[in-house]
């Protein structure tokens, strides 16, 4: 290289660093706008009464058999990964394996702030599309599993509940637990004999444990149920119960013969399956950082 084109590239070199640090104090300027900005944006967002609150999520297998229960576990272990992620701490209350494989529901809080707010639009039907792993001939099965999402809420915002309304079962845990399991009847199930609700908690040690969990539960499905009928309206909160069965899925998952995941409401899509079953949902969720 010539004098001239030396001269030419430290100019270069120059203008550049001169440009690097021209935008990287601008930047540093618009940190508190960005930031302002943001916070504006999750105050639009999580507008609705509840979106602040920790969450209970409730995760039903459906039409489809050993497959569905399958599925419903896959599910579970998904939002526990997404959980995990975001350094949200989760704890299971009720967990029912299935027959073969799986579980045939599990119902688990998440704390953390927004928690709510950020998975209740994941309250609705998935459908699982794959080979199957328990058919000899790895026939394609499609799968359906529920969920459910209501808010955690605090004491204060909890209803009371007539003690002539509820109809108290005891029963012995199943599964994993320790040495108290299937040996003495700790597990508890409520129900509210006018709407029907019906909970149960079976991972507590004592009796009364699972009883103060499963109330807290009830009551805070029986308040999403009483705003419900207030706004005369479907939900926001808890959204429309559907069978969890052909139609009326939210979002397709698709394994075999092609990889897709699809939003039907957002028309979202994501090709790699792999990690949104290992919880990466932000390409759904719409997180704010």
């Amino acid at each position: 290289m010539d004098a001239t084109g030396r001269v030419l590239a430290e100019q270069r070199e120059w203008i550049e660093l001169e440009d690097k640090e021209a935008i990287a104090t601008v930047e540093k300027e618009l940190e508190p706008v960005a930031e302002a900005l943001t916070a504006k944006e999750r105050e639009f967002r999580f507008d609705g009464p509840h979106d602040k609150s920790d969450a209970i999520i409730t995760i039903q297998a459906g039409a489809g058999g050993t497959d569905a229960q399958d599925w419903a576990q896959m599910l579970e272990r998904m939002y526990l990964r997404y959980a995990e992620r975001r350094s949200w701490p989760t704890k299971v209350v009720n967990r029912s394996l299935g027959d073969t494989a799986g579980i045939k529901h599990v119902t688990f809080s998440v704390a953390g702030k927004y928690a709510f707010g950020t998975l209740r639009q994941e309250h609705g039907v998935h459908r699982l599309v794959r080979q199957s792993p328990f058919n000899s001939d790895s026939l394609r099965q499609t799968s359906f599993a529920r969920l459910e999402i209501i808010p955690q809420l605090e004491e204060q915002e909890l209803p009371e509940i007539d003690p002539d309304d509820l109809e108290v079962d005891t029963f012995r845990a199943s599964g994993a637990g320790g040495q108290h399991v299937n040996k003495t009847s700790s597990a508890v199930r409520l129900r509210h004999l006018p709407t029907g609700t019906v909970v149960e908690c079976q991972n507590e040690r004592s009796q009364g444990q699972n009883k103060a969990h499963a109330m807290t539960i009830l009551q805070s499905k029986l308040q999403v149920l009483m705003e419900e009928q207030r706004a005369e309206e479907i939900s926001e909160l808890r959204g429309e119960v559907k069978e969890a069965a052909w139609g009326n899925q939210i979002r397709s998952y698709v394994l075999h013969p092609y990889k897709l995941v699809k939003d039907h409401r957002t028309n979202v899509e994501v090709r790699d399956v792999a990690a949104v079953l290992d919880g990466d949902l932000d390409p759904f969720l719409g997180v704010i950082q």
